[in-house]
């Protein structure tokens, strides 16, 4: 019988005012976390090397270890439920039993319930769950009885996960040894701080700068410069020391790939190798926070939309086995992320008809469009392509959801796809949205900030060569045409009383879509902090901050989405792509 008492001290948010036990409290909720975090993986690994004794003792030891910690703080149902598994693990360890499907079925319930319980403690919610149904399961198995198989899929077809590192329990013991928790909140105040030592050195940076040119030949001036430098270089070791401690791996989010493509290759009787690589990518964890939606929505898509069914396949001259790959990798100041499948392929055609059954576009609209404008639509509300709603994907809102995160964290996304042969959709995301480079740029009389990160690139146009189409301005950019707005007229600035021979266009991306800002001047490329506009200010149109020159003038930064979104009126603006013979009208 298990005590259906969650029970435990009343410590969380109850005003519990022993320091003490407080830290043992939050000790034990950060090493169940990790711990499970484990299990999730080693469960898998279970299922490909039902023999493996190692994965197996780890899994062990995560039930020994959640009774143990959990038994002295009092909470009750955690530890019975964590014993009742722990008696099933110790008897695969003897083989008594034998390691199934329907086994690692239950293992995987087991594990979305210690993580509800823990979830449960967090919230100091001390009402009991009800367990009965995978307590008889776990008293079927321990009583040597099997459990029905609930897959489709032998345990040789099991999605593919990077092989875990088998490190020794004293080598963790020392890794454990060297490493220190820190709250993030802390980590939030430094970087704040890290922020405004940066503002401080620009200005510094620029006051020496202004000496040397005026005073050089004063004593102590050039002292002043060099100093100046020093404090310079100081800073940006500093600032790049403190990001890092903000870094984390992107495997928390990959980590939880393998499952889930376990369960809908289950559900959608598809054959699946997922492969995984770059998980020791590391990126801001503010970012990895808002990562995690987009790429499950991506991968719903690759399986239910990208992989064929076997019998499809076959036909195909295919492999009956679809792959999945997922790959992280640094560019520079960035973090690209790939997602890649070997299934069927997009149809233009049969997306630009369904857009236009679903009165997205209008028939005239399609005929214009080219591939990379017909792959965009399924980022359009309410856009799908599926002929029967399901539970994986099909109700038209999930790649909404994904160009809205993606757009949200400044970052592109691209769609490369072919029939027949695959697709694959590309994120490009800034590694931090704390410091960032900016290219400032001169509109009127006023000096704004376009963060890079959003900029595609930068070119001079002679005036002469803008043209119309339709009723929107337009560019040629090699073998495009690129709609351009001037920013005077979109932030409603003073114009320029003549035309300009040449114009200064910044071509910036957002989310999948591209456009042409109109400035009339390049400042150049500038390290900035962004600031919040605050309450009273924070919600002006086309501003996603400010930050502070060197010279102490405020200005503001631009944010890209809605520049582009009051320019068209619309939830975004397409870059019309033509080939380079066609005339522009």
């Amino acid at each position: 019988m298990i005590d259906n008492n969650l029970n435990g001290p009343q410590i969380n948010g109850s005003g519990c005012t022993d320091p003490e036990m407080q830290e043992i409290f939050e000790s034990f909720l950060i090493e169940s976390d990790e711990i499970l975090e484990g299990m999730g993986r080693d469960v898998l690994e279970l299922e490909k090397r039902p023999s493996d004794v190692d994965v197996l003792n780890r899994i062990f030891r995560v039930a020994h270890t959640l009774k143990g910690t959990s038994g002295f703080l009092g909470y009750q149902q955690i530890t019975d439920f964590a014993h009742a598994l722990e008696d099933i693990l110790n008897k695969l360890r003897k083989k008594e039993i034998a390691v199934s499907t329907g086994m690692i079925d239950l293992f995987f319930d087991a594990y979305d319930v210690l993580k509800e319980l823990l979830s449960r403690v967090k919230k100091n919610n001390h009402e009991p769950m009800d367990l009965a149904r995978i307590m008889a399961s776990l008293g079927t198995l321990k009583r040597g009885g099997d459990l029905p198989d609930a897959g489709s899929l032998s345990t040789s077809n099991a999605a593919v996960v990077d092989e875990p590192q088998q490190a020794d329990i004293a080598g963790q013991q020392r890794s454990s040894d060297t490493t220190v928790r820190v709250d993030v909140l802390r980590l939030d105040d430094l970087m704040n701080l890290v922020g405004e030592l940066v503002l401080a050195r620009n200005r510094l940076s620029q006051s020496a700068h202004h000496l040397v040119e005026e005073y050089e030949a004063v004593a102590g001036v050039r002292d002043i410069h060099e100093s100046s430098q020093q404090i310079d270089f100081i800073t940006t070791e500093l600032q790049m020391a403190v990001m890092k401690t903000r870094m984390v791996p992107v495997a928390k989010v990959f980590n939880k790939l393998p499952r889930l493509v376990r369960e809908l290759s289950r559900e959608t009787g598809k054959d699946i190798d997922l492969q995984i690589y770059g998980k020791e990518t590391e990126l801001d964890k503010s970012i990895m926070e808002e990562l995690n939606d987009p790429l499950i929505h991506l991968i719903r898509n690759a399986v239910d939309h990208g992989i064929e069914s076997p019998d499809d396949r076959v036909k195909g001259r295919k492999l009956k086995q679809g792959t999945i790959i997922v790959n992280a990798e640094h560019d520079g100041n960035h973090i690209v992320i790939s997602i890649e499948d070997d299934g069927r392929g997009m149809d233009v055609e049969v997306l630009k008809n369904k857009a236009v059954e679903k009165g997205i576009i209008s028939s005239e609209r399609a005929r214009e469009m080219n591939d990379r404008e017909a792959f965009n639509l399924i980022f359009t509300p309410g856009f799908s392509t599926a002929e029967t709603v399901t539970n994986i994907s099909g109700r038209g809102v999930g790649m909404d959801i994904v160009r809205t995160n993606v757009a949200k964290l400044k970052g592109l996304i691209e769609i490369d796809s072919a029939v027949g042969r695959g697709t694959v959709l590309t994120l490009k995301l800034p590694l931090t949205l704390a410091i960032i480079q900016g290219l400032l740029v001169k509109a009127s009389d006023e000096i704004f900030a376009i963060p890079l990160s959003s900029v595609v690139e930068v070119v001079r146009v002679r005036s002469s060569e803008f043209n119309l189409l339709g009723n929107r301005k337009v560019m040629r950019l090699r073998d495009s045409v690129v709609a351009v707005g001037r920013m005077t007229d979109v932030l409603g600035l003073p114009e320029r009383k003549h035309v300009p021979e040449w114009s200064h266009v910044v071509v910036v991306g957002w989310s999948d879509q591209r456009f042409g800002i109109i400035v009339d001047e390049f400042l150049g490329q500038k390290e900035i902090v962004i600031k919040s506009l605050g309450e009273l200010l924070g919600d002006i149109p086309a501003i996603g901050g400010s930050t502070i020159l060197g010279d102490g003038k405020v200005i503001l930064i631009l944010d890209v989405g809605q520049f582009m979104r009051m320019f068209d009126g619309q939830e975004a603006l397409a870059t019309k792509n033509v080939l380079a013979e066609e005339p522009i009208v």
